[in-house]
């Protein structure tokens, strides 16, 4: 390829938010609101982008004129729940007493949180319980927000990949990254960051391996915030305990909950014992507390199980067809109508998708969305899964950082020359190599050491001899990956990214001496109650440093 001119552009900026997903909007909208000059640095394009770009249909909150004025029902019933122990009290608290506060801003800006003139909640929950997931329709949310975070003055920097964090004596200052079109290095002086990344797709094999991108949640979401925090000395936690989620077969899709039928072995009989026809309000709720068990009926050869919707009425079919096109499933829905198939008819087989982080490990930040080194605020899938938990630590995220900026000054010259040599060079080795693997080569091999060694079954054998081959990648793909263009340096610079990731994925999976949700350690069979704790890794010296935390319930 010969040699590549790498332009540089500098800019400057009181708050840079890093991803245009629904949380990097929140927090630039707030921060624009408190004063502060704003900028979103959004590598693809923030009107579509993230894995709310083409829609969602559940907002968790709390309602007092729905659920009444206490709000510690609500509270403890999700402290029972998957992801309840990731989080101290105070956290859940904040983030269910300002739920409602977005929820108003989101109708009044022109995003239909009620349904026919009312609020619904349907969907992740069980018959009899307290229902916390509201019904909105989401499809234009990010046009939305995009349109009222630039009426506040912030501008969106599209096609601006960012890839390392700027620092100076601990503290964060801005970013270097890449235009993902053209040839050219971008620096960006910021008093204070905000990372909303989103989720880590593409890590592990999707559902379809020959397809990666044929994933649950946005294939672009690959954990630079992730990434980049934990290089510059952040704190990331609970790296090693993934989660899985299920959907309609070979067209990985999220909306689970938003199905209305009831999950069935080929016999007809329903693999739960929930519900046994057809229910908008509560789908079939039996894989929120049995994951596994699409693994466990193929193993034995009970399965397929499928997504009976028979007996749907006309009114109820359009009910449901009207929340999974919010739900981003308008083209799995495109696919049937043009094959003819009737879903009354024809149930519809669900399995397990890929292994993802979110919404279990990330960037470690507290209720003020504060990360652990000064200038650095997270937010959202980050380290806490969903759309509302996006929205308002979004939110919180913008106002934290408004308030951190007053009066604060810029890195120095020097910190920033010393981060832009080192990624110059490394960018520049990327594009000018003539002769190596591409990116799908180097993320196809992630992908499959990440499955044979740090899948579904670990140990101390395995998660050892993965790890030591991770580490043979790493360097391979530092010193041998090419990069044709600018948007394959975008690519290659996610599997680095990736890379990273996988390596905490392994030690921290090697630290955890118990089986724990999906962390299955065969050589430590149970759960030990003593381990009930956060998992937290920094970076020290240049090298991955564990703490075990107690969990401030």
């Amino acid at each position: 390829m010969g040699k590549v001119d790498l332009r540089e552009r500098h800019i400057e900026t009181d708050v840079l938010c890093i991803g245009g997903g629904i949380a990097g909007l929140m927090g630039a909208i707030r921060a624009a609101e408190g004063g502060a000059k704003v900028i979103v640095a959004e590598k693809s394009n923030a009107l579509y982008s993230g894995s709310g770009g083409m829609g969602n249909d559940h907002f968790m909150c709390y309602i007092p004129e729905v659920h009444g004025p206490d709000i510690e029902p609500i509270i403890a019933d999700f402290q029972r729940g998957q992801q309840g122990g990731l989080r101290p009290r105070i956290f859940v608290q904040t983030w269910f007493e300002r739920s409602h506060e977005i929820v108003k801003l989101w109708h009044q800006w022109g995003i239909p949180m009620k349904y026919n003139g009312q609020y619904e909640f349907a969907g992740h929950g069980f018959p009899g319980d307290v229902l916390t997931n509201l019904h909105y329709a989401g499809k234009e949310q990010k046009k939305i927000l995009a349109r009222e975070a630039e009426e506040r003055g912030a501008e969106i920097l599209n096609r601006t990949m960012c890839f390392d964090l700027l620092h100076e004596n601990g503290v964060v200052g801005g970013v270097m990254g890449v235009n993902t079109q053209e040839d050219e290095l971008v620096v960006i002086k910021a008093k204070a960051v905000i990372v909303g990344t989103g989720s880590v797709m593409r890590l592990y094999p999707a559902s379809t391996p020959a397809r990666m991108f044929n994933t649950r949640l946005c294939p672009t979401c690959v954990g630079d915030g992730r990434a980049m925090a934990y290089r510059a000395g952040a704190e990331l936690a609970s790296m090693e305990v993934p989660m899985i989620r299920c959907g309609p077969k070979y067209m990985a899709k999220a909306g689970k909950a938003t199905w209305a039928g009831v999950l069935r072995d080929p016999s007809g009989k329903p693999v739960g014992p929930f519900v046994d026809k057809p229910n908008n309000k509560y789908g079939d709720p039996v894989v929120d507390v049995y994951q596994d068990i699409f693994i466990d009926y193929k193993k034995t050869g009970r399965g397929p199980i499928y997504m009976d919707c028979d007996g749907l009425s006309d009114e109820e079919l359009a009910y449901m067809l009207f929340w999974l096109r919010h739900e981003a499933n308008t083209p799995l829905l495109n696919h049937l109508e043009e094959e003819g198939i009737d879903i009354r008819k024809n149930p519809v087989e669900f399995t397990t998708y890929e292994y993802e982080l979110f919404p279990r490990g990330g960037v470690l930040y507290n209720e003020r969305s504060e990360a652990s080194l000064p200038g650095l605020f997270a937010a959202g899938d980050e380290f806490f899964g969903g759309i509302s938990g996006a929205a308002v630590f979004g939110w919180i995220a913008g106002e934290s950082a408004a308030t951190y900026v007053a009066g604060r000054g810029y890195v120095s010259d020097a910190a920033i020359e010393s981060r832009a040599s080192e990624n110059r060079n490394l960018f520049s080795r990327l594009r000018e190599r003539q002769d190596g693997p591409d990116w799908q080569e180097a993320n196809t091999l992630l992908q499959q050491l990440m499955w044979d060694y740090a899948g579904p079954v670990r140990s101390k054998t395995f998660l050892e001899a993965g790890l030591s081959a991770l580490l043979r990648l790493r360097q391979k793909a530092y010193h041998g990956m090419i990069a044709g263009n600018a948007h394959e340096l975008m690519r290659a610079l996610e599997v680095l990214n990736l890379i990273e990731l996988g390596e905490l994925t392994f030690l921290a999976a090697l630290e955890r001496k118990e089986t724990r949700g999906k962390h299955n350690r065969v050589d430590y069979p149970f759960t030990n109650p003593l381990l009930e704790k956060l998992l937290v890794v920094k970076k020290v010296n240049g090298k991955p440093v564990m703490e075990w935390r107690e969990m401030r319930r």
